[in-house]
């Protein structure tokens, strides 16, 4: 199958943005800014999806998806909400030491499901409030105050206290127990969090933390690819979406020659790679059709496929080369690489909108699918749902590619420059 013969306009990828963008204006709470972490009954606020549509705001306005005057009264109810949020050792606070917990009831902003006070939850959050608080420049009262809110909101983060007495950042707290024993160790979406807990004007990470958790890395070669490696697409993304690593190098990465975008553009062509081999001989997987990533599933559940038992998974952390994979793919998961390697995605979200034009209704693509569990209808399956944790990418790394605004607006953060750098980032567009 030859890729070339697939294409998707900029009109279609701007309409794709536009629905993809809708999730933030309609599954949001006007009362206190929180969004919906999915469109599933009953289900609670993601304060990463919250941070997400913080982000997303200033492309609306960009686009014309929303006035900026509708665009300040989100971003402030949403900024007010967490800057008076109760903050206490309570089990129904909704943070503490300035992060917040991973899951908020829509209504009252009180913690939920017994979830764990994140620290990359709370860095997304924080960084969308970043973002805006530098698309948003005003000389106003109202853009005044977004800009002191989110200002106090970054400030308030004890980042020394996340460490816990270690090197590396905790994933988080509970009230009950105390610290999650796992740290933030090996390359992942974690980029962003050392780089904002760096730069706290209050609580600031060591430079000793970062090197810590560098020393963590693990280099490896797939498909005559060399890279940094993480197994989820995800996790080579994230951070890419506020800030720009094109040309601008730590000091591993001028030791491996290369920079964390040329990463994520090897660890693309790898997802690729993959789906052509498909180890495991799952339905559908070829040159066009790739992305493993954390994404909905059709588990948990143990069927035959193929003369073989194959084990399904629910909501699930996929990657490569070692999975785990059942045969779920992600369509968010290609589209967030696009500023990456845009020569593969365009043709592999254009075959796809093609091929499975079941999967795209209001928000845009939906999020995962499976070609090899087949329902009673012989169909593959498809996730019911949207979840704003695959909305955002989608609106924002489109963005980048289209204009790179969220590039150009983090480059003029004062502290996105001071975590660059005390994380000993140096070249490029740093001009060091």
């Amino acid at each position: 199958m030859n890729s070339r013969r697939y294409s998707f306009s900029d009109k279609k990828l701007e309409k794709l943005q536009r629905l993809t963008f809708d999730y933030f204006l309609k599954e949001t709470n006007p009362q206190n800014g929180l969004v919906l972490d999915n469109t599933r009954p009953d289900v609670p606020c993601s304060i990463a999806a919250t941070g997400f549509a913080l982000a997303a705001y200033p492309v609306g306005v960009e686009r014309g998806f929303l006035t900026r005057k509708d665009a300040i009264k989100r971003v402030l109810t949403t900024l007010r909400f967490f800057f008076n949020s109760r903050q206490g050792t309570e089990p129904d606070a909704t943070g503490y030491k300035g992060f917040y917990y991973h899951f908020l009831d829509i209504k009252t902003g009180c913690r939920v499901w017994n979830c764990e006070l994140s620290t990359i939850d709370s860095t997304f959050l924080i960084a969308g409030a970043l973002t805006a608080a530098e698309y948003f420049d005003l000389d106003t009262d109202d853009e005044r105050e977004l800009r002191e809110l989110a200002a106090a909101i970054f400030a308030r983060a004890d980042w020394q206290w996340a460490q816990n007495r270690g090197a590396t950042v905790t994933h988080g707290w509970r009230p009950e127990n105390g610290f999650i024993k796992y740290r933030w160790q090996g390359y992942d979406e974690a980029l962003i969090l050392y780089i904002l807990g760096l730069a706290s004007p209050t609580f600031p990470l060591p430079e000793s933390s970062y090197r810590g958790w560098v020393e963590t890395y693990k280099w490896k070669k797939l498909y005559g690819h060399e890279f940094l490696y993480a197994g989820p697409l995800f996790t080579h993304q994230l951070s890419h979406m506020w800030i720009d690593f094109r040309g601008i190098q730590d000091e591993y990465m001028l030791g491996k020659g290369i920079d964390y975008f040329e990463n994520s553009r090897r660890a693309t062509y790898i997802q690729q790679q993959y789906a052509i081999r498909n180890p495991r001989g799952f339905k559908g997987y070829d040159e066009n059709i790739w992305g493993l990533t954390a994404s909905d599933g059709p588990g948990p559940a143990r069927k035959m496929s193929g003369g073989k038992m194959r084990r399904f998974y629910d909501y699930k952390n996929r990657g490569v080369p070692n999975g785990p994979d059942d045969g779920t793919l992600a369509p968010w998961a290609v589209l967030a690489s696009l500023p990456f390697a845009p020569e593969i995605v365009l043709p592999s979200i254009s075959h796809f909108d093609e091929t499975y034009p079941e999967m795209t209704s209001k928000y845009g693509f939906k999020c995962s699918f499976n070609p090899t569990f087949s329902g009673a209808s012989g169909k593959g399956w498809i996730s019911k749902g949207y979840y704003g944790l695959d909305q955002g990418p989608i609106v924002l790394m489109i963005e980048n590619y289209r204009s790179g605004l969220l590039w150009r607006l983090m480059k003029n953060c004062r502290h996105i420059l001071t975590g660059l750098r005390r994380a000993g980032f140096k070249g490029g567009w740093l001009g060091d």
